[in-house]
């Protein structure tokens, strides 16, 4: 069953926190000497103990005791039986920290986050919202889709993929979006493979909009792989115009050539591989610096991200946006613009990059957002910034920076 392999992956590294907290209580302190392989095979027990109704008790020991018996020996095997066996007696009694005592620790185990992670966003936004913030990121994502306005409408698609039997709804975030709750048969889906609609979360559309780009541009998107943004700019620019889509690795290329295929949009996106700071092509109408980001906006859909970063790698990635932000302001023309963006909540990466350019660069100046998008996704400070636990979508900041000479 690929749906529950990938619920059980996805859920171990969603709430492996919490798991890695209860498997140390009843391990006797010692869970973290543990080799990955009985350590992995207790996480994947121990969730589907604790989030997954649907499978007994029984079975997830049997499975993990197995695979452990199998890989590893008896004695192992017998420790795995030993430890879930006795969760599973206690599993009412299991106890948590203190939140009145230390809500960060609190935090971090009960919602499953690194507690750096979690003092940082404590120290923003306070107890309540930073648990709303840690909870919407626990949370199963929906799918958007994006409506391809030149080969349908939305309500076409709606009434198409519902007669498939596509559980939809119309989005509540954009008006040309809907919304799915799972990609198991978008590959197969023949008004997906049609290009009639594309994989896109609200939040990176909001982007693109910001752009406000038009029919007979010329646009440079940097970082571009995927390549969600770019065709969602080019059906904005009705295919007329010419996108020069740039990525680093040309693996990634690939993506982005099939999506123009499947869209229609071969002959206007040109896949570039380059590096977006030494970048050497003519000058736009609008520059794109969609930036390597730490991630925090889209943790709901990468969970893998939250165990894999570290406090120091922020400032690191700072550093590379602004060498790229510096890079694309000398591919705009006078009265262009340029777009800086990223999928993260962490102001280091966000408005300090661009506050830091700014103050460098008399020639350019910051652009209200709240006259091009709905001003619930703007700041007081005219940036796009989205929050999962506010908006429903992936954390995204977008700033619209006009070259005035």
């Amino acid at each position: 069953d690929r749906r529950l392999l990938t619920e059980i992956t996805t859920g171990v590294l969603r709430w492996q926190g919490k798991l890695d907290w209860v498997l140390t209580g009843f391990y006797h302190g010692e869970f973290t000497k543990c080799i990955p392989l009985v350590k992995n095979a207790l996480r994947v027990a121990l969730y589907q103990i604790l989030f997954l109704d649907r499978i007994p008790f029984s079975a997830a020991v049997h499975e993990a005791v197995e695979y452990v018996k199998r890989l590893k020996g008896e004695r192992s095997a017998s420790l795995v039986n030993a430890v879930l066996r006795s969760v599973i007696r206690k599993i009412n009694a299991i106890t948590y920290p203190d939140a009145d005592g230390d809500p960060s620790h609190f935090l971090s185990v009960v919602y499953s986050h690194p507690q750096w992670m979690v003092r940082r966003w404590l120290a923003r936004f306070g107890f309540e919202e930073t648990r709303r913030l840690l909870e919407a990121n626990n949370e199963r994502p929906p799918v958007s889709f994006r409506v391809n306005p030149m080969r349908t409408n939305v309500d076409e698609l709606f009434e198409r993929l519902t007669e498939q039997g596509m559980r939809v709804t119309r989005s509540g975030v954009l008006d040309d979006f809907i919304r799915a709750t799972s990609l198991a048969t978008i590959g197969s889906n023949q008004e997906f493979r049609d290009g009639l609609f594309s994989i896109q979360d609200e939040g990176a559309a909001l982007v693109a909009r910001l752009s406000r780009v038009e029919p007979g541009m010329r646009v440079i998107d940097l970082c571009a792989a995927p390549g969600g943004k770019s065709t969602a700019m080019a059906e904005m620019m009705n295919g007329i115009g010419t996108i020069v889509a740039v990525d680093k690795y040309e693996s990634k290329m690939r993506h982005l050539d099939e999506a123009s295929r499947r869209l229609g949009f071969e002959g206007m996106i040109i896949a570039t591989q380059g590096d977006a700071r030494t970048l050497d092509v003519d000058p736009a109408d609008v520059v794109l610096v969609d930036a390597p980001c730490s991630g925090f906006g889209v943790l709901s859909k990468k969970p893998d991200i939250k165990w894999k970063r570290r406090p120091e790698e922020i400032e690191q990635l700072a550093a590379l946006q602004s060498e790229i932000l510096e890079s694309a302001s000398r591919l705009v023309v006078v009265g262009g613009h340029v777009i800086y963006s990223t999928c993260t909540i962490e102001p280091v990466e966000n408005e300090n990059v661009v506050n830091d350019f700014l103050a460098r660069h008399s020639e350019f100046e910051l652009v209200s957002a709240s006259g091009i998008i709905d001003p619930v996704f703007v700041s007081d400070a005219g940036f796009l910034q989205t929050y999962p636990q506010q908006h429903g979508v992936d954390g995204t900041f977008g700033a619209r920076l006009r070259r005035v000479r």
